[in-house]
């Protein structure tokens, strides 16, 4: 799986929040269905690789600015919070 494209397709066709925050909050209230998190993501609860409270967590290989190419935004992006997946198989990323 071309793990770019099938963000650059949940970001286009689902719905997607941006950010450590707004990916904590929708963890926390269990409002996504997956984390992705930049290799050099700054928050340590998120970059273990572990579960948060019952949402997925998928680590991407590369950093905070290769994801935000990635999800086509012209910035760094440290955290993709996935509410909706789209068109994309993003959400296969789960069971890795």
């Amino acid at each position: 799986m071309d793990v770019n494209r099938e963000i650059r397709m949940a970001v286009n066709t689902g719905t997607v929040d941006f950010g450590i925050k707004e990916s904590k909050n929708n963890a926390e209230e269990e409002e996504c269905e997956l984390l992705v998190v930049a290799s050099n993501c700054p928050d340590e609860s998120l970059k273990d690789g572990k579960e948060y409270e019952g949402v997925p967590i998928y680590t991407y290989k590369g950093n905070n600015k290769q994801l935000g190419s990635a999800a086509g935004k012209p910035f760094a992006v440290s955290t993709l919070s996935i509410k909706d997946a789209g068109n994309s198989n993003i959400l296969s990323l789960r069971a890795e």
